[in-house]
């Protein structure tokens, strides 16, 4: 799928820096970071659910120069997700109500991730549940699995138990669902944070505490838009997540704010189009960043992305990029 108009202008906003065939070995900086343990060679990672399972992508762009890719969302069992329309665009950006449609675990593991461990990019597992003790018995599956890095874990989702609540918005279900999950494995756990609540900061901590190494954020911001002639949502849920572009400066500020209060590596997401973008993040204090939105419209976008840092470092004499990561001047 391509985007166009306002959220294409937006993402080819390009720097005036030197091109990467100008620069000798020796003025290299060093990109790589950690994350929840694990080693990235540059701090881009792709955004799950923007990214397929990663095969999709590999006409484009040369998947072992990404830090990491996150896949698509996956469940116990396959999900055919919400019926369309899925997708509206919108002012500097677009809403989704996929329904986290995916092959499901087992389908997964026969069929996606023999390519995934054929390249060098470590691979990580975005995973959710209605329940706890699907988070869980997800979490004990994957323990099991040769070639999956860390895991995701998206708490946007609903829980069925207390009538349909997001685990990520209420602290004390966050920490029990982080929890259940970290008794589970002892896999690198990355936490993704909702932006629909009143302090992040609070739920940061409540997934810290229940046992993440990592967290990352954001996940979409609930909006909706209407059809005017129709009078009728112009997606089929009615309500969607927002995301691309214009939810970069709530992003950014949740980032800077979960940074300052966090003992684990922040990543983060939203609205990330090009490499002054990216670095935005990581002078916040992020540690990676994730590329989502922009995926759709130019699929070679997150190697742009790494390119365009490599050059930032070296047009300002930074060495390595935990020189830069939370540099902002307050």
């Amino acid at each position: 799928m391509v985007l166009k108009s306002s959220l294409t202008t937006t993402l080819h906003q390009c720097d005036d820096m030197p091109e990467p065939s100008d620069l000798t070995a020796d003025s290299k900086p060093d990109l790589t970071t950690r994350i929840g343990g694990v080693f990235l060679k540059n701090p881009v990672m792709t955004a799950s659910g923007t990214f397929g399972y990663g095969r999709e992508y590999s006409p484009f762009i040369d998947l072992n120069r990404l830090g990491a890719i996150i896949v698509k969302g996956l469940s116990l069992t396959p999900t055919k997700g919400n019926p369309p329309q899925r997708i509206a665009e919108t002012p500097c950006g677009m809403l989704n109500a996929i329904g986290l449609e995916n092959v499901g675990i087992d389908a997964f593991v026969e069929k996606k991730l023999p390519f995934l461990r054929s390249i060098a990019t470590p691979t990580w597992v975005n995973i959710y549940g209605k329940t706890v003790e699907e988070y869980a018995e997800l979490a004990s599956r994957i323990e099991e699995i040769e070639g999956i890095a860390g895991i995701e874990l998206n708490i946007s989702c609903p829980n069925v138990k207390t009538g349909g609540i997001a685990f990520g918005v209420d602290a004390r279900m966050a920490y029990e669902v982080v929890w259940a999950v970290r008794k589970q494995t002892s896999r690198p756990l990355m936490v993704k944070l909702s932006p629909n609540v009143t302090d992040i900061t609070q739920i940061a901590r409540s997934a810290i505490d229940g046992g993440a190494d990592a967290l990352s954020l954001i996940n979409t911001i609930t909006g909706m838009a209407i059809d005017i002639q129709r009078r009728r949502s112009k997606i089929a849920n009615i309500t969607g997540g927002l995301s691309g572009p214009a939810i970069k400066p709530v992003a950014l500020r949740m980032v800077w704010q979960v940074a300052q209060m966090s003992e684990v590596p922040v990543v983060g997401i939203g609205g990330i189009a090009k490499a002054e973008d990216a670095l935005e993040f990581l002078i916040a204090g992020a540690a990676a960043v994730q590329i989502g939105t922009a995926n759709f419209i130019d699929p070679t976008v997150s190697i742009r992305v790494v390119d365009g840092i490599e050059r930032y470092m070296i047009a300002h004499g930074i060495s390595c990029l935990t020189e830069l990561i939370g540099s902002l001047e307050t």
